[in-house]
């Protein structure tokens, strides 16, 4: 393994640890970076976002560019982290929207 190989594995890893940590604050108190917080509306989906992105991120990472060549079945699961990483992003994407709002029984009039 070469040194600029060694760097980049890393780097990768620690953006991906970073991120796995920032989702699991989000999943468990409601934590969001302070440059999110006027956009993220729901911040526990954004954490759930955020671990399904680290996780898609290190499969494509370590399985695909930074393993090597392609090869064999490496290419599918490489791709298949890929998407689950562009999953992750949509589910964060989501976090920006409200969420439902509960419907309401509709109001009683009454007659006096």
């Amino acid at each position: 393994m070469s040194a600029m190989h060694a760097i980049l594995v890393g780097a990768t890893a620690l953006a991906v640890m970073v991120l796995a940590v920032g989702g699991a604050a989000g999943v468990t108190t409601g934590w969001v970076p302070p440059w999110g917080r006027p956009r993220i509306l729901r911040p526990r989906l954004w954490g759930y976002g955020s671990l399904v992105t680290a996780a898609g991120a290190t499969v494509w990472a370590f399985v695909g560019p930074l393993k090597g060549p392609p090869h064999g079945a490496s290419v599918y699961v490489a791709w298949t982290g890929w998407v689950v990483f562009m999953a992750g992003l949509l589910v964060q994407l989501r976090a920006r929207r409200p969420g439902r709002v509960p419907r309401l029984p509709p109001p009683t009039t009454t007659v006096s």
